[in-house]
């Protein structure tokens, strides 16, 4: 029998950035405990990030206080981020004048940046990008050396007849 862990989730919906840009971010913290995952988004260049640290921030005074609340017992130093999605939200439609008087338009995207956090259990091993340790989920195979299969050889020889006769009809014809 599984054990329900509890989730706890912060959202920031309507954000003016492309989910696309987001979601850049968003694949740097998957999986990892929530220090690595504050530390990694604090020192990213993205445009985004500081918008996704106050989400993953707000995810993590969630469940300190949902904690205190419902009297759980949650080890907030055992958390790491679980699920970390960026939406498509709603597109807002702009014009940008073009040449001869016309308009070209193009779309304005928004998005939906989700993050929730859950406790780590023994059962719940994860393996970052990047580390090689004991502690991965993925069992190790061995690598096969794949070939690459040939093309097929194209015989030209099917061709030949049909320049012969084109030819000899030539030397006929004079």
């Amino acid at each position: 029998m599984q054990l329900d862990t509890r989730e706890f989730r912060a959202q920031a919906r309507f954000q003016r950035v492309s989910p696309q840009k987001a979601r850049l971010v968003l694949e740097l913290i998957k999986g990892r405990s929530v220090e690595e995952a504050l530390n990694t988004v604090a020192f990213t260049k993205k445009g985004v990030a500081p918008m996704v640290e106050k989400v993953l921030r707000s995810a993590l005074q969630n469940a300190n206080y949902l904690s205190q609340e419902q009297g759980l017992d949650v080890d907030v130093d055992n958390l790491y981020v679980k699920q970390a999605v960026a939406n498509d939200g709603p597109r807002m439609k702009r014009i940008r004048p073009a040449p001869m008087g016309r308009a070209y338009r193009y779309q304005r995207r928004l998005s939906h940046i989700v993050i929730s956090v859950a406790e780590r259990n023994q059962g719940d091993l994860v393996h970052t990008v990047g580390e090689d340790n004991e502690l991965s989920a993925a069992p190790k195979t061995s690598k096969k050396k794949l070939t690459a299969k040939k093309a097929p050889v194209k015989k030209a020889a099917a061709k030949k007849p049909v320049a012969k006769k084109a030819a000899a009809k030539k030397k006929a014809a004079k």
